[in-house]
């Protein structure tokens, strides 16, 4: 569908809104007007108003709308909020129901009111945000707000100086059909794995060095992927050992290993990352359905799953979290209930449901014939949702991603309030986040509210290449974190 834009260059959330609303076209961005079906927004400033009016033509039918902000009260955000408004209301009357989440088209909806709770607005002040300015769905909003309220409580926890840190290990034993991230699989990865990890240790090194000059505390801690249990027993000693020793672990409240796929893991991992100090595990079946397992690429089984998590518990963890994936091909509401019962029925502390995103990056992009229809895929959240909440677990994190079935979300759900702090932190960009390892983006917030982003390269060939360059960056990044302290 084709997009151009009139007086204003605010170009990603109109793109973002587009491809929420009509995911089934393409979107096309036009640097000039253009006849026939698509979409115009425009923006005309006059002596006391500012005005967003938006057209959109398909089929060779055109609906309008029409927003207006007082000069007076111009902020860039609410400037944002009416060219959004505008091209929603003309949006509407051309789709077939009314979406979800209404105008809202970003990837952190939270975002918007953990910042209004904590400016001292109250869940009900929320609620009507979402309500009235963004068209946002009752069942929606109450997911937005409850897990923002879990959010403040999660900032609460934070002083100035501390962070949270991830390190990724981008391996897999193999690769998902659904998977985007940059990862590599162990066969492909050859004898990159062993150089990979010894430049990791040196900026494990030059990280951990310049947190203590900063004056800088650790607060959370996340090894992510790809799979990092894709390591050996003696790998994940070396790096497990290493962020003991580099890093100050005295202040820090929650320290997560991602293990994924429960066909990494054995009795011996698994109380080898209890023993150094992780606190809370992460198993992941995305179904616990063996034929929809076998149609993405995963070769365990759900009986390995249950056998992974039995281990762990026998390892000592207590604070578990498993994903499931609703709309993955093959399977169907039936099955994805039977999934999530089955995943319940181990007594998980945390379980996120996501919604199947189609990447670009994943074979599942141009191979989608096995998919769940849209209504089966919302059938299948609002189980989660309902089923979950009458188990005593609570949304604590939310978000949506581009290209996801019924533009829908994934949400984190959490039982007697063990909620994953790191993927609050991380979701609601209220701290800075140092992040180490290839494709890895560490993210430091600025006095004046601004996220600046800082990119490690993206692939685990690149990062071996360039790791001089790595150091140097961490390293800058660091020293100026400890001057603006002075």
């Amino acid at each position: 569908m084709k997009l151009y834009l009139s007086g204003h260059t605010d170009r990603y959330a109109l793109e973002q809104l587009q491809l929420c609303l009509f995911p089934d076209e393409p979107m096309e961005f036009c640097e000039s007007p253009f006849r026939g079906d698509g979409a115009v927004s425009k923006l005309s400033r006059g002596g006391k108003y500012l005005t967003a009016t938006a057209k959109i033509t398909r089929n060779g039918r055109t609906t309008r709308a029409v927003q207006r902000l007082a000069l007076a009260q111009e902020t860039y955000a609410l400037r944002r909020r009416i060219l959004q408004r505008a091209y929603y209301l003309a949006a509407l009357p051309q789709l077939p129901a009314a979406p979800a989440w209404g105008a809202l088209s970003g990837v952190r909806p939270t975002k918007l009111t953990t910042r209004h709770l904590l400016a001292g607005g109250t869940a009900e002040t929320a609620d009507r945000l979402l309500e009235q300015t963004f068209f946002v769905t009752p069942e929606r909003r109450r997911l937005c707000v409850q897990a923002s309220l879990a959010s403040v409580e999660a900032v609460r926890k934070l002083e100035p100086t501390d962070v949270s840190v991830y390190i990724g290990i981008p391996f897999c034993p193999t690769r998902c059909s659904y998977c985007s991230f940059v990862s590599q699989t162990e066969g492909s990865a050859g004898k990159l794995l062993r150089p990979y990890l010894e430049c990791l240790l040196r900026e494990i090194e030059t990280v951990g060095a310049g947190m203590r000059r900063a004056g800088l505390t650790l607060r959370t801690l996340y090894i992510g992927g790809g799979t990092p249990t894709t390591l050996s027993a003696d790998q994940l000693r070396v790096l497990m050992e290493a962020i003991n020793r580099y890093f100050d672990h005295s202040r820090r409240i929650e320290y997560t290993v991602e293990g994924g796929r429960p066909d990494t893991l054995d009795p011996e991992k698994l109380r080898l990352i209890r023993e150094l100090g992780a606190d809370r595990m992460s198993i992941n079946p995305q179904t616990m359905n063996d034929a929809v397992l076998r149609a993405v690429g995963r070769p365990h089984t759900a009986a390995d799953v249950e056998r992974a998590y039995a281990q762990a518990v026998e390892a000592g963890f207590s604070s578990i979290n498993m994903d499931l994936i609703a709309g993955l091909p093959g399977d169907d509401p039936e099955h994805f209930a039977r999934s999530l019962e089955r995943v319940l029925a181990l007594g998980p502390s945390n379980v996120t449901v996501h919604t199947l995103a189609l990447k670009k990056g994943a074979d599942l992009f141009t191979h989608r014939e096995a998919l769940p229809p849209q209504k089966a895929v919302e059938e299948m959240v609002a189980y989660a949702n309902s089923t979950l909440a009458a188990r005593r677990y609570a949304p604590y994190y939310l978000y949506r991603q581009k290209y996801m079935s019924g533009s829908l979300e994934n949400v984190g759900w959490c039982r007697d309030g063990d909620l994953g702090l790191y993927n609050v932190y991380m979701m609601e960009e209220l701290t800075s986040i140092l992040a180490l390892g290839g494709a890895a983006v560490s993210k430091r917030n600025l006095p004046d509210n601004r996220l600046e982003r800082q990119c490690n390269p993206k692939y685990p060939k690149q990062y071996v290449e360039r790791i001089d360059e790595v150091l140097a960056q961490k390293a800058a990044l660091l020293d100026d974190l400890t001057e603006r302290k002075e």
